[in-house]
């Protein structure tokens, strides 16, 4: 297979080498994923971290030496401005610029060459005119006009030229840093697939490597092993968890006949499959295409300083020359002094060093804002495509509700109590290796009810279980098996289960010596903050679609509860994919919110992807943003913050540039007809020295914005003050019901749990 590069932002440049994108100057990426060979992002950063270090370390003193006279109480200017100072910032900042800040001269010259102007056009030329002019200064001082000169020197400005080299070192490194995680979704995908699989032969099973299955083989799967690849059971029966297929926590029983998918995980059964799909055919495999293509498709935040810079490259440069010509014709001798010296004014007070750093601080206070909230920002350019996000597609499990299910009503007749229900149950459920099992058990626990001993314990795969508890015979399982069993009194319960499943939740009938003893429903609860989320992001004028692999009973209870826009329910990782690429088709900015393997391409296919921190790990390597807590919430804090630093970098566009606007003019000598001023390279190097550091205090204020302030108008509004507010509790399963009280839900009998202020 041959190795291709490609550009991230433009999918047009291939390449059977790594390099550098010739239109952005953006470093290749593998086309496809391949193991063993390390991502070009990811061997470029270890590059530019050490230029970045270095030149760092190599800046400091030169930049010491160039500002120790402007230090209160230091008597300096004389020893600043003696030629050994002048010599050891010289011999300190080449290599500075011509090593460290070699990659942007390569690029700047590349841009030139193919007339793709970008950031390291106005880099190499602003780094290479600042110190240019201060080489020429201090070799060849008397070529100045004496108004240039102070005390009988011409300013240098290498602690210019070298610190704007190790600021935009800085910005590449946080760059590339952010993209080489990117890969760690293909590699965790990758990883789902178990390296090995037991061949069914005559002689018995043979391990073989994955990459010698051949369609038809005959796999064994032992418990505890992961599904090989796509296939059909044919003998044997377990239980196989398959969250990374459905989103559903709860295993999955598997018989004969039954289709099994690949990196899926089998239970405590044994089985024999045959395969069918194998590679790059199966589920697994065309997840990791589809979450490579949608990866390769995302453009880079870097891209909005690269516009405007390919309007003010060019216009400073002509203004740069015209200015040099202008003087040559039109100026007083020394001509060609005056010349360059305006001319060289115009590129220093025109250097990008603000606009080398307007996007990248912005997106590191902006991260670290986020942090402080649970909200993870992966990807810098989830800043830029949230901000514009009008429709979000919501997963069901995981995602609004808690993704574990939990027993939420329990029905007992007779002379039975609903403790009593629950502990012959979870005696009988405690060794059962049925789905529902562990939400039985785990609920007695929390309960605080004890167990039984058990004995003649029997499983009858696809009907129930059982068994003997403390001298009584008990029976769990669908209606049909108890039936079976000749268990009475099942219709004494048929009117209360049928509005149960209504309601999409799961019955399970309970049966004691031959008679019916009540039903336990067991349902995934809504997580608590899921209708005040909804509520928040309706307000912020988002659409809410959810897209679940669940049962449309179960998936349109939720829906109707929380007032979402739309629903699409059974569908596959494939089918989610298509829903978000048809609302993107309508011209709607989507996002994706979801935890489990299966929502990985989907994460990676939207506009931005946000996973659950309480999710999968590939979930979480996919999306461009995680919420740490796996609260909905977060979702309104994500784009609350993704508004504040998106308007904060095109704030710390506008600082980086108005100074230049500015002083362009004056620099290219406009006053100098009608004053006789010239703009010194000095009010340049503040000028440009002004310009960074509003960029860098405008950033700052990020740290200070409210993410838990709701909008109103769509302007931020301050949260109102909740400590007059009373405790409010409510039903998880259903939240219209509410009350000032602890209680159980007059309708579902769960515990209510205190909700959230707001």
């Amino acid at each position: 297979m041959k190795v291709m590069y490609t550009c991230p932002m433009h999918p047009e440049i291939e390449q059977d080498h790594p390099g550098y994108c010739p239109k952005c100057g953006m470093t290749l990426e593998l086309q496809t994923p391949i193991a063993g060979i390390d991502a070009a992002e990811t061997v470029e950063l270890k590059d530019m971290s050490k230029r970045f270090w270095i030149g760092a370390a190599l800046a400091l003193p030169v930049f010491t030496l160039a500002m120790a006279h402007v230090v209160p109480g230091l008597d300096m200017q004389s020893w600043v401005n003696s030629d050994v100072s002048r010599w050891v910032q010289f011999v300190l900042s080449i290599p500075v610029i011509w090593w460290a800040g070699w990659p942007f001269f390569v690029r700047g010259w590349q841009s030139l060459l193919t007339r793709n102007l970008n950031m390291f056009t106005l880099i190499s030329i602003g780094v290479g005119a600042a110190f240019a002019y201060s080489t020429v200064a201090m070799l060849a001082p008397n070529i100045f006009p004496p108004l240039m000169k102070h005390e009988g020197m011409v300013a240098i400005y290498f602690e210019a030229a070298a610190v704007i080299v190790v600021l935009v070192l800085l910005g590449q490194v946080l760059e590339l840093r952010a993209r080489s995680r990117t890969g760690n979704a293909i590699k965790a995908l990758l990883n789902l697939a178990p390296p090995t699989a037991r061949l069914v032969v005559e002689q018995g099973d043979q391990e073989i490597s994955l990459d010698k299955i051949k369609v038809g083989d005959l796999l064994r799967v032992v418990p505890g092993d992961k599904v090989p690849v796509d296939g059909v059971v044919v003998e044997g029966h377990s239980s196989v968890e398959e969250s990374m297929i459905t989103g559903e926590p709860l295993p999955v029983e598997k018989t004969a006949g039954d289709k099994v998918t690949g990196g899926t995980v089998n239970g405590s059964g044994s089985f024999v499959m045959r395969a069918e799909r194998i590679g790059h055919d199966t589920l697994l495999g065309q997840i990791v295409t589809m979450v490579a293509e949608a990866q390769r498709s995302r453009a880079p935040i870097q891209g909005l300083a690269d516009k405007v810079a390919s309007v003010f490259v060019p216009t400073v440069l002509a203004i740069s020359a015209i200015t040099f010509i202008v003087w040559m014709i039109f100026g007083p001798e020394p001509r060609l002094a005056y010349a360059i010296v305006n001319a060289v004014a115009v590129l220093i007070i025109a250097c990008p060093c603000a606009l080398g750093l307007a996007t990248p601080i912005s997106i590191m206070v902006g991260v670290g804002r986020g942090a402080q909230e649970g909200v993870l920002v992966k990807n810098a350019e989830a800043f830029e495509r949230l901000e514009k996000i009008d429709t979000l597609v919501i997963d069901k499990t995981g995602t609004l509700t808690e993704g574990k299910p939990k027993i939420t009503d329990i029905i007992p007749i007779d002379r039975y109590t609903e403790q009593d229900i629950l502990r012959l149950a979870a005696s009988l459920e405690l060794v059962s290796e049925h789905p529902l099992a562990a939400a039985i058990v785990l609920g007695a626990k929390a309960k605080g009810i004890a167990t039984e001993p058990l004995k003649d314990f029997r499983s009858v795969t696809g009907g129930g279980v059982i068994g003997s508890v403390d001298g009584r015979e008990v029976i769990i399982g669908k209606p049909a098996f108890l039936r079976d069993e000749k268990i009475s009194g099942l219709d004494l319960l048929e009117k209360s289960a049928l509005q149960l499943q209504d309601e999409g939740k799961t019955v399970i009938y309970v049966a004691v010596n031959g008679k019916l003893a009540g039903i336990i429903a067991v349902a995934d609860p809504i997580k608590a903050t899921t209708a005040d989320a909804i509520n928040e992001l309706h307000a912020l004028g988002l659409t809410i679609v959810m897209l679940t692999g669940d049962n449309h009973r179960t998936a349109a209870v939720v829906a109707k509860t929380l007032n979402l826009d739309a629903l699409e329910a059974e569908i596959e990782p494939a089918g989610k994919v298509e829903h978000v690429k048809k609302l993107q088709s309508q011209d709607k900015h989507v996002a994706m919110a979801g935890d489990g393997i299966n929502d990985a391409p989907a994460l990676s296919e939207a506009e931005v992807g946000i996973a659950m921190g309480t999710g999968t790990d590939v979930a979480m390597q996919s999306a461009g943003i995680t919420l740490v807590k796996g609260d909905l919430l977060g979702i309104a804090k994500a784009i609350r913050l993704s508004r504040y630093t998106m308007r904060n970098i095109r704030q710390n566009l506008v600082f980086a540039f108005i100074y230049n606007v500015l002083g362009i003019p004056v620099a290219a000598g406009i006053l100098y007809p009608y004053f006789g001023l010239l703009l010194s390279p000095i009010i340049a190097g503040a000028a440009m020295s002004l310009s960074s550091v509003s960029v860098i205090g405008n950033a700052l204020r990020l740290r200070g914005i409210n993410l838990g302030a709701k909008l109103k108008g769509g302007e931020v509004m301050d949260k109102e003050k909740t400590s007059e507010q009373k405790p409010i509790y409510t039903c998880p399963m259903h939240p219209e019901v509410q009350q000032d009280h602890p209680g159980n839900c007059p309708k579902c009998h769960m515990t209510l749990e205190l909700k959230k202020l707001s």
